[in-house]
């Protein structure tokens, strides 16, 4: 029973599918491990197993061999008695004669004994050795799949470590385009132009600003000018007018020219 299980064992793991059993794994690689683990383990379990049956069958084997040369031996002491027992016959001591007789019939009953016991055990070995070779087989498909589950786990250790190393470049690669520095340099162009236009902006304001105050002092001085005139004119200081003050005046009639003519 137990060499039966033995055996059964080695059958079932020797016909494993490593292909399907790997694409149910959720990590392939560490249950490849598990099974390196576990296939070494059985293969140990199953040597010593299969060593304690070679063993036993070295056992019958020396049973007998060890039956089949007593058989012989006591052939031939049973022929050696015969002999011994017509010698004595011939001389006419018929006591002696019967005496080797009866121990060659010892040894033929002995020699019977022992092919009967050799015959018997020739189905246990035969039987026994159909088993040692049938275990021999499973544990050497055993080491073959062990094979297999060594090289199929370090290729997917290293096809595992390809991909891992090319998603880290598709995500550096990809970092790099979120962070184009091509496009950051556009970024600052576009902030540096919108900070001259500003500038610009500014610039013109200002000029127009300062047009406008250079405006007012003409304007203001115009009116001084009026102003110094019209006092001039009431202090009855008015022959000798300033150079251009009929443009002036005339400028200045232009807005009154109604009440000039009532004058």
């Amino acid at each position: 029973m137990v060499k039966q299980s033995i055996f059964g064992r080695i059958a079932q793991l020797a016909k494993a599918n490593i292909n399907s059993l790997l694409d149910n794994a959720e990590d392939p690689q560490k249950m490849l491990d598990q099974m390196v683990r576990d296939y070494t383990n059985n293969i140990a379990e199953a040597e010593s197993a299969v060593a304690q049956t070679i063993g036993n069958l070295r056992m019958l084997e020396d049973d007998y061999n060890e039956d089949v040369k007593n058989a012989r031996d006591w052939g031939n002491k049973a022929l050696a008695a015969s002999r011994k027992a017509d010698e004595f016959r011939a001389s006419g001591d018929v006591v002696d004669a019967e005496k080797f007789d009866n121990l060659a019939k010892v040894a033929l009953q002995r020699q019977m004994a022992a092919e009967n016991e050799a015959k018997g055990a020739e189905p246990a070995i035969n039987s026994q050795r159909e088993v040692v070779d049938k275990l021999k087989t499973g544990l050497d498909q055993m080491k073959n799949k062990l094979n297999q589950l060594t090289s199929k786990r370090n290729e997917l250790v290293a096809r595992s470590k390809t991909a891992a190393a090319q998603s880290q470049v598709h995500d550096a690669i990809k970092s790099i385009d979120i962070l184009d520095p091509t496009s950051e340099v556009g970024r600052f162009e576009e902030k540096i132009r919108r900070e001259e236009a500003k500038v610009r902006g500014q610039q013109e304001l200002a000029a127009s600003s300062l047009d406008a105050q250079f405006n007012q002092l003409e304007d203001l001085g115009e009116q001084v000018e009026i102003e110094a005139r019209l006092a001039a004119l009431k202090s009855g200081n008015s022959s000798k007018p300033a150079i251009g003050a009929s443009e002036t005046l005339g400028s200045a009639s232009t807005v009154e020219e109604a009440d000039f003519d009532k004058l």
